[in-house]
């Protein structure tokens, strides 16, 4: 039984891990018949956003507490993952990406990915283990793997313009489908990044799942 390892970066789609996209992996996940288990950096959010009224909280929140709601309390502190005992990598979207796994929201192609979450995701790169990154998450990918490497964030200008600026090769992609790089092993789709509902998105997140797997 394959057993994947999941990356979370909080519980909302505004501040944290896409709840959506979250559940979605893991389901196609259990459904193709691989083990996961999630982890998450051990740290405060960027911010909080009211998901109701969109206004920002001035309550504090820690990144492994919120995404262990997700995780029904089964997760790790992300410093205790290591790519050798796991067969691939999953990483849902969600804006946390972009502000608490690294600071893209707010610094574009000038970013820098939390030391922590760049080291595990260097280690299957390294190992030559499948990933796969959805929505945002595939900003981070050309500060993972070298530069010409492909992936997708679907069709939004701006964001395949800092892809491509930080080193990448950006390919546009319907919600539906996904982009492979068969090189360096790490496939991308955009789920919410052009996702209208929870079935589009679905759709190319379980092709992801499916050929991570796969790989």
């Amino acid at each position: 039984m394959k057993k994947v390892a999941v990356i979370l970066s909080g519980c909302g789609v505004y501040d944290g891990a896409e709840i959506h996209e979250a559940v979605l992996c893991l389901l196609h996940l259990a459904r193709n018949g691989a083990r996961y288990q999630c982890f998450a950096p051990d740290k405060p959010q960027h911010h909080v956003l009211n998901h109701a009224s969109g206004e920002e909280s001035s309550e504090q929140r820690n990144v492994l507490t919120e995404a262990a709601r997700i995780a029904r309390g089964d997760i790790q502190p992300l410093s205790e993952l290591n790519a050798d005992d796991f067969d691939a990598l999953l990483l849902p979207g969600g804006f946390g990406v972009a502000k608490n796994l690294c600071n893209f929201a707010f610094e574009g192609a000038d970013c820098e990915v939390d030391d922590e979450v760049l080291a595990a995701c260097k280690g299957f790169a390294r190992a030559r283990k499948p990933a796969g990154y959805c929505c945002i998450a595939p900003v981070l990918i050309p500060k993972v793997y070298p530069a010409g490497v492909k992936g997708t964030v679907g069709t939004d200008a701006a964001v395949a313009d800092a892809f491509m600026a930080m080193g990448g090769e950006h390919i546009g992609c319907a919600v539906t489908d996904m982009v492979e790089d068969e090189r360096h092993k790490v496939i991308s789709t955009p789920a919410y990044m052009l996702a209208k509902n929870i079935t589009e998105a679905d759709t190319g997140i379980g092709k992801l799942v499916k050929r991570l797997l796969e790989m």
